[in-house]
């Protein structure tokens, strides 16, 4: 029995199994890489660090181990929910690491705010020296009110000592009204050298305060005018 020829090979045959060869390679050397990574060859690592960046691999990212981390495919789809690959303990670090850092952030903010603040407040240095005499002024308002008491009592006094002359001076024979007079004048007395020595440390405060302000202005001044330049 004679068997069939073989097929004759034309340069037209041979052109159309080249092509196919080319179009299975991709195929092959896909499922090659899939096989010799897990079958994760085409899954895409994803997640937000602790900086707030969007980071984006194909295998899992150390800077998101602290952090969930999802698997997706080739079509986008979320294929796996990584969790935190930490330990409890590793946890707890990270977590008070990420609250220090929030609070770190929340003081920073802060700070702008009262930067912004203070800049609508004064716009100048004219502005705040104004403030801080009309702050003075108000203290040494007080402070005169005090030494006028203080002037008077003294009067007072006087007029207690002219009454103690009848008894020689001498304050145990006094009668009880006239002692507790003097009493009376000695206790206002020391209430108004504890209230005059409030305001003094109270001037020294207002103008401290001014001081550390007027020192951060005079940078936010600066600043403010080297971005309008």
């Amino acid at each position: 029995m004679k068997h069939p020829p073989p097929p004759i090979h034309t340069p037209r045959h041979l052109g159309l199994a080249c092509a196919a060869v080319l179009m299975l390679a991709p195929a092959l050397n896909a499922q090659a890489q899939a096989q010799k990574g897990g079958g994760n060859a085409q899954s895409i690592y994803t997640c937000t660090d602790s900086k707030g960046r969007r980071i984006t691999s194909d295998r899992p990212i150390v800077d998101c181990l602290d952090r969930e981390q999802q698997r997706l495919g080739r079509t986008g789809t979320v294929r796996e929910v990584i969790p935190p690959s930490y330990t409890r303990e590793e946890r707890e670090k990270v977590e008070a690491k990420r609250r220090a850092e929030q609070e770190e952030q929340a003081r920073i903010q802060e700070e702008r705010r009262r930067e912004r603040a203070l800049l609508i407040r004064y716009p100048n240095q004219a502005v705040h020296d104004k403030e801080r005499q009309d702050a003075l002024a108000q203290i040494d308002d007080v402070i005169a009110a005090v030494h006028k008491r203080e002037a008077a009592l003294v009067e007072q006094r006087k007029g207690i000592a002219q009454e103690l002359e009848f008894y020689q001076g001498d304050l145990t024979k006094a009668p009880l009204w006239l002692r507790r007079k003097v009493e009376d004048n000695d206790k206002q007395m020391d209430v108004q050298k504890r209230f005059l020595a409030d305001q003094t440390q109270e001037k020294q405060r207002v103008n401290a305060r001014f001081d550390e302000e007027l020192a951060k202005l005079k940078q936010l001044w600066a600043n403010t005018a080297a971005q309008s330049r």
